[in-house]
């Protein structure tokens, strides 16, 4: 059964419309991946169903619960986190006080699941009094990714968690994605480098222009001429 169902949803910002009638699913334990070109929609999508953008028709889903037009707040509550691609870390504040921000809706910062994302993230152990401006851009997004883990969201959305980082942390990045999905955590990531993200998930969805055009498993999509040939490079 479908944990999120996304059917037939225009959407975009203001008068200015991004998405047309997309639909994608994701099952309860899967690993989804979305890709496509830049301005395809991806990035669009995910802010849609954590309710930050303008929708204009369709709907979302989630765990057989209509949210389409529910606050973000509630979103995170009922289940969603949401790591996007930029400005995703408290710069001023240390990392144990990001973490803490993640724990908000449970009144404060539980010790069972601050030991658990440091046992993801050791590097943030050592770091829990450094403020996260200080941190290498592979570390905040490793914090960005542990504080939304916090509330033990069912559903993780991960809008391009390799953005920016140097070729040799993009495979450990991805490595701490497989362990997050293999932990129960259902993952929706947003990613450029398809190719890798093609082979590390369960299915893909190909975005361009603001529509679905393919939807395969990840490895089908790999070999797929048509997809290899438009959008991932031959």
């Amino acid at each position: 059964m479908s944990l999120l169902d996304v059917t037939d949803l225009d959407a975009g910002y203001g008068d200015m419309q991004v998405l047309y009638g997309i639909d994608l699913d994701v099952e309860d334990g899967e690993y989804v991946a979305l890709v496509g070109p830049n301005g395809a929609g991806k990035s669009t999508a995910m802010k849609s169903i954590v309710g930050i953008t303008t929708r204009m028709g369709g709907s979302i889903t989630f765990d057989r619960d209509d949210v389409t037009d529910v606050d973000p707040t509630a979103i995170v509550e009922r289940g969603i986190g949401y790591v996007p691609q930029t400005a995703n870390v408290f710069p001023s504040l240390t990392v144990e006080e990001n973490l803490a921000v993640g724990g908000y809706q449970l009144g404060g910062l539980p010790d069972d699941r601050k030991a658990a994302v440091i046992e993801q993230f050791p590097v943030l152990g050592e770091r829990l009094d450094q403020r996260a401006g200080n941190l290498s851009g592979g570390q905040q997004q490793m914090l960005a990714m542990a504080r939304a883990l916090i509330p033990e969201p069912r559903l993780l959305l991960l809008d391009e968690p390799s953005a920016g980082l140097a070729p040799d942390l993009v495979e450990e990045m991805f490595d701490h994605i497989d362990v997050i999905n293999e932990r129960g955590v259902t993952v929706l990531i947003v990613e450029q480098n398809a190719k890798t993200a093609l082979q590390r998930c369960d299915r893909g969805y190909v975005l361009a222009q603001g529509e679905n055009r393919y939807a395969d498993d990840g490895d089908a999509l790999l070999d797929d001429p048509e997809v290899r040939q438009q959008f991932l490079g031959g």
